[in-house]
C-alpha cells in the first residue's frame, strides 16, 4: 500500500513513523512533511498542501487512504472533498469539525447532548465582554472561539490578566484575526488535566491509550500555554473504572449527538478533560476542549507504544468497520520532551542548525514537528523543533531515558521542560508509600 499523511508536525512524523512499521506498507507521503520525513525511510514529502493538489495527487499515485493530522485542513473541508472524489480517508468532515474550529459551536453542543463542561458565555463586543468578566471575577478563563494553533487560550489568575485578554482577542487588531472576532469565556475548573482520544468511525469507537501532556512553558506548570511541552502515557489518574465513566458519560453522548444532530463522527475524538478530586465515582469529569484529531504532542508517545499494524486499524476505521479492530499496547510508559526554538511561544526563531540528534533505538525515537532539511543541514523552522520519545519499563526510567537523549540533542537557544511527567511520578510515590 501506498499511503497520504497530511500535515508537517511532530504528530504527522510519529504517525507515519507508525505506519511506516506496518509489513503491507510500500510508501508513505507526507504532505507537506518536516525534515524528520525526508529522512526516514520509505516517507517521501510532497511540496503540496492545496487540497485539490492533493486530491489530483492521491488519484495519480494510487494511495490507499489517507490520515490527516491537522485542524485546519479539517476545518476547510479536505475530508468532504476527499469523498466527493471517492477517495478513502480517515477524518471529520467540515461540520463536524466544528467541535474544534468553534470553541462556541462546541460549548451549545455539549450543553444541548448533556455532557457536563465549564459555564460559559459568548461574545463578540469587548466591552460586553469585559462586564460579564467583572460580574464573574477571576480566576477565569478566556478563549478565542477559532482556530489559534493552541494559543488562543488565556487561563486569567486575576482582573486585569481576563479584561487584557479580552483586548487583545477582541480590541480594533485582534491577536487571531477571524479566529478571536468571537470569544468563549469559561468558569476557571480546577483539578488535574487529562487527554482521552478515540477513534470513530461514524458508529463505532476504539479509544486510544491514556495520556497527558504540559501546556505551560516552564517546570511546576509556570508560564504561558503553549501548543505541549511534553506528554506522557499512559496516564495513572485514568483508572480503569474512570475510563468507563468517560465514554459512558463523554464519549458515548458526542458520537451519538452527532449522529442525532445529523453529523455522523468519522476521525480522531480528543476530549480533553479536566478531573476533580476524590474517589473514581465521585471524581468531577468536565470537558475542556474537544479536538478533532490526535493532539500533538501525546500521539507521539501513544504512537510508540502502539504493538500491532496501525495501517489495519486505520483501514477498519476508513471502512466503518471499527467494531472489528483492536489495539496491542505496550504495557511500558512512554515519556515524550519538547525541544522548543529561542523565543517559543511568542516570536519562536527559525533557522538555527541542529548541530546533534540522538541516535533512534527500538526504544528511542525523535520525532521532528518544526525542522527542515531542504537539501542542506537540518534547521529549525517552527516554534516546537523536537519530541524526544522513550519508553521504559516505569515512568521513571521512560523519563530519565528521555532526557539522557534530549542531553544528546544540541541547537542554538533550545528550550524544554526538565519535569515532564511529574505528575505520574507523584503518583507512583504514593502508591509505594
Amino acid at each position: 500500500m501506498k499511503l497520504l499523511v497530511i500535515g508537517s508536525g511532530g504528530r504527522e512524523h510519529a504517525l507515519a513513523w507508525r505506519l511506516s512499521q506496518s509489513p503491507r506498507v510500500q510508501k508513505i507521503y507526507v504532505a507537506p512533511g518536516n525534515g524528520g520525513t525526508a529522512q526516514a525511510p520509505l516517507m517521501e514529502n510532497v511540496p503540496l498542501q492545496d487540497i485539490d493538489a492533493l486530491i489530483e495527487f492521491a488519484r495519480r499515485e494510487k494511495i490507499a487512504f489517507t490520515v490527516v493530522g491537522p485542524e485546519a485542513p479539517l476545518a476547510a473541508g479536505i475530508v468532504d472533498a476527499f469523498r466527493a472524489a471517492g477517495l478513502r480517508i480517515f477524518g471529520p468532515t467540515r461540520a463536524a469539525a466544528q467541535l474544534e474550529s468553534s470553541k462556541d459551536y462546541a460549548k451549545a453542543f455539549m450543553v444541548r447532548h448533556g455532557i457536563p463542561t465549564a459555564a460559559y458565555a459568548t461574545f463578540t463586543d469587548a466591552g460586553e465582554a469585559r462586564a460579564y468578566i467583572r460580574t464573574q471575577g477571576a480566576p477565569i478563563v478566556v478563549k478565542a472561539d477559532g482556530l489559534a494553533a493552541g494559543k488562543g487560550v488565556v487561563v486569567a489568575q486575576d482582573l486585569d490578566e481576563a479584561l487584557a485578554a479580552i483586548d487583545h482577542m477582541l480590541g480594533e487588531n485582534g491577536a487571531f484575526g477571524a479566529a478571536g472576532a468571537r470569544v468563549v469565556v469559561e468558569e476557571f475548573l480546577d483539578g488535574e488535566e487529562a487527554s482521552f482520544i478515540v477513534m470513530c468511525d461514524g458508529q463505532h469507537v476504539l479509544p486510544l491509550a491514556t495520556s497527558q501532556d504540559h501546556k505551560r512553558l516552564l517546570d511546576g506548570d509556570a508560564g504561558p500555554n503553549t501548543g505541549g511541552m511534553g506528554a506522557y502515557s499512559p496516564a495513572p489518574i485514568v483508572t480503569p473504572a474512570l475510563h468507563n465513566r468517560i465514554m459512558r458519560e463523554i464519549i458515548q453522548p458526542a458520537i451519538q449527538g452527532m449522529a442525532h444532530d445529523g453529523i455522523p463522527y468519522t476521525g480522531f475524538l480528543y476530549a480533553g478533560l479536566m478531573i476533580g478530586p476524590g474517589p473514581d465515582a465521585s471524581r468531577s469529569l468536565k470537558v475542556l476542549e474537544f479536538n478533532c484529531r490526535l493532539g500533538d504532542p501525546e500521539t507521539q508517545p501513544i504512537m510508540l507504544r502502539v504493538k500491532n499494524d496501525f495501517s489495519e486499524t486505520l483501514e477498519h476505521a476508513v471502512d466503518g468497520t471499527l467494531d472489528q479492530a483492536g489495539i496491542d499496547w505496550d504495557r511500558r510508559t512512554a515519556v515524550g520532551v519538547v525541544l522548543a526554538a529561542a523565543g517559543y511561544p511568542d516570536a519562536p526563531r527559525k533557522g538555527d542548525p541542529i548541530t546533534a540528534l540522538a541516535p533512534d533505538t527500538a526504544e528511542r525515537v525523535t520525532f521532528h514537528a518544526g525542522t527542515t532539511a531542504d537539501g542542506g543541514p537540518l534547521r529549525t523552522s517552527g516554534g516546537r523543533v523536537l519530541c524526544v520519545t522513550a519508553l521504559a519499563d516505569s515512568i521513571r526510567r521512560a523519563q530519565q531515558a528521555a532526557y539522557e537523549a534530549v542531553n544528546q540533542t544540541q541547537f542554538e537557544g533550545r528550550q524544554f521542560r526538565r519535569d515532564i511527567g511529574w505528575r505520574a511520578l507523584a503518583a507512583a510515590g504514593k502508591r509505594h508509600d
